[in-house]
Parts: C-alpha cells; structure tokens; sequence
C-alpha cells in the first residue's frame, strides 16, 4: 500500500535524528523519560502524563526507591508510533529508563505490518493504565446534531464531510468511522479525510475549520468537550460514560452498534535487563493498586483496566490476532 511505503520512507529518512532523539549525549542513564509517539496534545501524550502523576504519587507516599517520578516527557511523533518504535527497537543498547506510550491503535499497526516486520515480543510490555473508547466529535456549532445527521450528510454527498484522524487508512479512527458508515450502508472507501499526527492535532484542525469531524477517542474528547467548543455525536462504548461526557450518547442507543474499547499503557526497549524491567513492572503494580491512581485516571478520561508484565504481553498477543481479524475484512493486512 502507498500508505505503508511513506511509512517506511519515513522512518528511513528519520532513523539518524530519531537516534540523536533518543540516545544522544544529552541523554544520561539515570534520566527517566516517557517517549510519547505523537505531537502533544492527544491521548498519547496524556498516557505519558498519567504515567509520570502515578508515579510521582507513590514517591510523595515514600513507595519507590530510587525515585521514579522525576520523569522528562519527549515527543516523537510519526506513524501512530511507528518511528519511536523503529527507533528504541532498533537500538543495539538497553533503555532500562525509557517507557514509550502505547495504545490499541499501536497493537492495530503491528497487525496490520505498519511497523514492518515487527512483533509483538520485540518490545518489553510494561503496563496497561486504563482503557479508553472510540468517539465522533464535531464543533459545537456544526449543523450535525447527532450521529443521524452526520451519516446522512455522508450518504447524500460524501466528498461534503472531511473527517481528521489520528493516522491515515487503515488507523483505529479510519476504522471507527469505517464500520459506523458501513452500519448505514456505505462504503468506506468514500471515506474522505485528513491524516494528522496525534488527537491534539485533530482537534485544533476541527476547531480551527479545516476538517467538520474527528474521529477520535473519550479521553480526548474530555480535554475539550468541557470548554462548550465541541460537541461529542457518539461514544463507542457499551454504556455512556461517566464525568465529562455522561450526557454523549453512545452509538448503541442511536441504533449504531458499533463498540470500540482500547487499552492505553507503556512498554520498553527489548533488550533492557530483567531485573530492570521487572521493577518497572513492580512500581507500576504498586502504582495501579492505589486509590490515588485511580482518581487521577478517572480525572484522565480513562476507566479500570490494569495488567502488567507477562499478564500484559499476554493481553497484547491476542489483541493484536484479533486486530488482524479485523483488518483482514478490510484488505489492510500487508
């Protein structure tokens, strides 16, 4: 596909700046950083952020030793994850103080072979934090009311509707917008959108005119949706959810049935030792046990969901046989 072969050049023409990123001189090894692989702003970005507020919670509480809330977020953005994958893996060195920022849509592109010939035990699964659900957004001005409307305008004349998303074809926000129109009967491949990098992205494009629809997810919608800008058409979980957008319909009750749930969490670099990546694995078990955690992951717009280590590693091998399910009914498996 032409999509999986800028991909590639991509991460060719940024290998050497990639390296310098995240290996160079500036960079000790005693630093902690979270590498979130997209521009600032979305829920990579928040992955990270919640990740460094958890942990600087079981410091405050004298629960880590050494410390491991000192914790620097860098971005690297490029393919849903893909250059910053490309980048550690392709280290010959251990990281045993870098986590990366992950979610349903990374484990989508493994399926799919967008991170080329990558698998999933090349990385070292370290947490999941919580889990997050799909959701359609539109200005708060915008003349489609509800999911109804945006459909039908998308049936009536789909070069009318141009759609932001975190990705390009075959992404978790194309395939979110891909089965709601073909519930109604349309083909996706109308589908006309705008690849960007990163929910933040999306939204500020949405809010600045330059696309009328993200297809996104809750936890970003919750960043926006209280300033009264936006305004959610569907939620893609089994129930509406709590908080900030209990009063979004989910799609179920628009006669929609489409769910999409995915997990949001960190992993490290492959060759880091056990020892290390083992009391990662203990900080974070310690980190997702706690009250205080889970009121800053509610506060996040995410819900309960909590594996670490092996557990994880697990959980992540079937999603992504089951990603590739899914991928496969669309031809996007490489």
């Amino acid at each position: 596909m032409k999509t999986s072969k800028s991909i590639h050049a991509m991460l060719a023409l940024c290998a050497t700046l990639c390296t310098a990123l995240l290996f160079g001189s500036a960079v000790h090894a005693a630093n902690l950083e979270c590498i979130v692989p997209s521009k600032p702003g979305g829920a990579m970005d928040l992955t990270c952020k919640l990740a460094k507020k958890g942990l600087k919670g079981l410091d405050e509480a004298g629960d880590t030793t050494p410390t491991l809330s000192d914790m620097t977020i860098r971005y690297l953005p490029g393919g849903i994850g893909a250059v910053a994958w490309n980048s550690l893996v392709a280290q010959p060195r251990a990281k045993p103080n870098t986590l990366v920022a992950f979610s349903g849509g990374s484990l989508l592109y493994l399926a799919e072979g967008k991170f080329g010939k990558a698998k999933v035990g090349d990385v070292r699964w370290v947490a999941a934090l919580g889990t997050d659900y799909g959701m359609i957004a539109v200005r708060a001005d915008s003349p489609y009311k509800n999911l109804g409307d945006l459909l039908a305008a998308i049936k009536r004349n789909p070069r009318s509707v141009l759609i932001g998303l975190s990705g390009t074809a075959g992404s978790q926000d194309w395939f979110k917008m891909a089965l709601l129109v073909r519930s109604a009967g349309i083909d996706p491949k109308v589908l006309r959108f705008v690849a960007l990098e990163g929910g933040g992205e999306a939204f500020t494009a949405m809010h600045a005119n330059h696309v009328q629809v993200v297809s996104g997810d809750a936890s970003e919608a919750v960043l926006y949706a209280a300033g009264g800008n936006t305004r959610v058409l569907a939620v893609l979980s089994p129930q509406r959810l709590p908080g900030v957008l209990a009063s979004s319909p989910t799609a179920r009750e628009q006669g929609v049935d489409v769910v999409w749930p995915l997990i949001r969490g960190v992993w490290m670099g492959p060759q880091v030792p056990d020892a290390e990546y083992r009391k990662w694995v203990a900080a974070f078990d310690r980190m997702l046990a706690s009250p205080q955690f889970a009121q800053l992951r509610s506060d996040a717009g995410l819900y309960p969901f909590a594996l670490t280590g092996d557990a994880l590693k697990e959980y992540v091998s079937k999603a992504v046989d089951e990603y590739g399910k899914r991928a496969t009914e669309f031809g996007l498996v490489r």
